[in-house]
């Protein structure tokens, strides 16, 4: 079975465009949700893309969102509930817990 690092970067950054895509047609996917739901979102997207490129966050969230961060905000953003929030911190909390598992088995101390 291919892992990721055995597909070609040109179909990787394929599929990459078409997520962002996907994400900028699909602005009724709150990134709460999709923090509440996977541990990421648009913002995490944008923050990767802009370390892995060496620019700023807000150009690489900009290019995620297809428009500025803020402009994205006030036409899209809907308020979070209280409910949304709790998943939210949940999920985040396992994200914390996979990268402390990640570098207690990849760390050589």
């Amino acid at each position: 079975m291919p892992t990721i690092d055995c597909i070609d970067d040109a179909a990787q950054a394929a599929a990459f465009r078409r997520l962002l895509r996907h994400l900028q047609h699909r602005t009724d996917a709150q990134n709460v949700d999709l923090m509440g739901l996977a541990g990421f979102c648009r913002n995490c997207l944008g923050d990767w893309l802009g370390e892995a490129a060496g620019v700023s966050k807000d150009e690489g969230r900009e290019a995620v969102y297809g428009m500025p961060y803020a402009q994205w905000k006030a036409n899209h953003q809907l308020p979070a509930s209280p409910e949304q929030i709790a998943r939210m911190e949940a999920s985040v909390a396992k994200n914390r817990a996979d990268t402390a598992d990640d570098a207690a088995t990849t760390d050589p101390r």
